[in-house]
């Protein structure tokens, strides 16, 4: 081996080393951040998932609650068009049988 070969050698194992040595730190600071931590116990995870479940259903309902609102308001103006206007009438008059 020449002088030349050992030192990249040297250089590339250095190199090496200092990348191992990054992901080392970078798989340490993974495994410390609060996402890792939060599912490392089961009981967390599960009233973490719980908490989700509860705000993804309330999202729901609040928000089809006020598209359908808007729908109705919307197709209670609609009485001017003589096709949809009967159509309308009936959806809002079910629609006040039903409170």
């Amino acid at each position: 081996m020449t002088d030349d070969q050992s030192t990249q050698d040297r250089d590339e194992r250095a190199g090496l080393a200092a990348e191992v040595q990054m992901l080392r730190d970078e798989v340490a600071r993974m495994n410390n951040h609060r996402f890792i931590r939060l599912h490392d116990s089961l009981w967390k995870l599960g009233a973490f998932q719980l908490y989700r479940g509860l705000a993804f259903g309330l999202g729901s309902v609040l928000g089809a609650t006020l598209l359908v609102s808007i729908l109705v308001q919307m197709l209670s103006t609609m009485d001017f068009i003589p096709v949809l206007g009967d159509w309308v009438a009936r959806i809002i008059e079910q629609l006040k049988l039903g409170e």
